[in-house]
């Protein structure tokens, strides 16, 4: 018997309310044309209707088979797997389903229904395995160092669709293989606290200069005339985000060293990153009350960039990657800046930091020697302008 005319008489055993009559009719229809997905719906629909979750998800398993986009087809698997407190599974089909939702411009109340019960569910579901997780490793976290709870803790919530993997992306040179590392760990920096125990005394030169009728201060993105419209336009030639560089491009600045000789002299015993024409560069950086850095990356992952908080109102933060930290007065931290990595300063208050980059802690003494080499090399054959990174 022809397939259609099979399923309209198991639809009209489905409506006169005899189930079994209908799913005879639908395995005949499925039988005689096993391609066709609405035959198939309607076999699980009988099924359903009799109580047989077995054979509802064979049928709908099949529709799936057929069509890995068919939204009916997810929406009563996931129905199936919710009902049966399947969470997993439930949730997997739940997943999709939202996912295909996205998709469709102009979504019926009906279907934004079906939306709004798979967002809650997943939700839920998600707060369970994050308070699982939680409880499962609360010991271990506490007996873990600062960087294996840090990774742990960045891992699980991966797994949980909290947090995204963000990747080194350098406008100049990119060093292979180096850890994407967003926030390095203080280990590799045993100088930090010398740093940090100076804070007192780098403020007090920083707030001086502030204070004095010509700071010197300068806009800290100054772009050629004629650059094309960007990200930077906003804080272009602007004060809201300037700086004082005590070293630029690996350059002493003698006038503002000398306008903070305490400064200079411990950064002169700082093992930075020194690589003639490129680094260090040391300033202090100004960010307005009001104002905000946008995502942005960096230059080159050979490096790794050093803030000490000087002057910090409530209302900053500072982003790198997946971690938002808060910057604390005299607490210094290391970042990789080719990941992209944002500032804003939302009080009424000026912000200010002192910057530093050194060598990323991955490089062994021996690839930070053959990168100066790289770098004197490309100098020489390229003599009628330097290069920055």
């Amino acid at each position: 018997m022809d397939p259609r005319t099979l399923n309209s008489l198991g639809l009209s055993a489905l409506e006169a309310g005899d189930s079994q009559e209908a799913i005879v009719h639908f395995a005949a229809a499925t039988a005689a044309d096993p391609s066709a997905p609405p035959l198939w719906m309607n076999r699980a629909k009988a099924h359903r209707a009799v109580g047989d979750d077995d054979s509802e998800r064979a049928a709908l398993e099949q529709v799936l088979s057929i069509d890995q986009m068919h939204l009916m087809g997810r929406i009563r698997l996931a129905e199936l797997h919710e009902r049966r407190g399947e969470q997993g599974s439930a949730t997997d089909h739940w997943n999709i389903v939202l996912g295909l939702c996205a998709q469709i411009a102009d979504p019926s109340p009906e279907l934004l229904a079906l939306v709004s019960h798979a967002q809650a569910y997943v939700d839920a579901r998600r707060q369970a395995y994050a308070e699982a997780i939680e409880a499962g490793l609360s010991s271990d976290l506490v007996r873990a160092s600062r960087r294996d709870r840090r990774r742990v803790t960045a891992a699980a919530e991966l797994m949980l669709g909290r947090r995204i993997v963000y990747r080194n992306e350098c406008h100049g040179l990119h060093y292979p293989f180096l850890p994407a590392d967003e926030f390095l760990d203080r280990d590799h920096f045993p100088w930090l606290e010398q740093l940090e125990s100076a804070t007192a005394m780098i403020r007090d030169e920083l707030e001086a200069i502030l204070a004095s009728a010509d700071p010197g201060l300068e806009p800290y993105i100054d772009m050629p005339p004629g650059t094309p419209p960007n990200l930077w336009s906003e804080l272009d030639k602007s004060p809201n985000w300037s700086a004082l560089h005590l070293w630029r491009d690996g350059e002493r600045v003698a006038e503002v060293c000398q306008r903070a000789p305490q400064t200079a002299k411990l950064v002169e015993s700082l093992p930075l990153a020194r690589i003639p024409g490129r680094g260090p560069a040391v300033f202090f950086s100004i960010l307005k009350a009001g104002k905000r850095i946008p995502p942005h990356t960096g230059v080159t992952n050979i490096r790794s960039i050093v803030h000490l908080p000087l002057i910090v109102p409530d209302g900053c933060g500072f982003r790198v990657g997946g971690e938002t930290r808060q910057w604390r007065e005299g607490e210094a931290f290391v970042f990789d800046d080719t990941i992209e990595h944002e500032a804003w300063n939302d009080s009424r208050q000026d912000r200010a930091l002192l910057i530093l980059d050194c060598w990323n802690p991955h490089l062994s003494e021996d690839e930070r020697a053959m990168i100066l080499k790289i770098f004197a090399i490309s100098e020489s054959q390229r003599p009628d302008r330097p290069l920055r990174g």
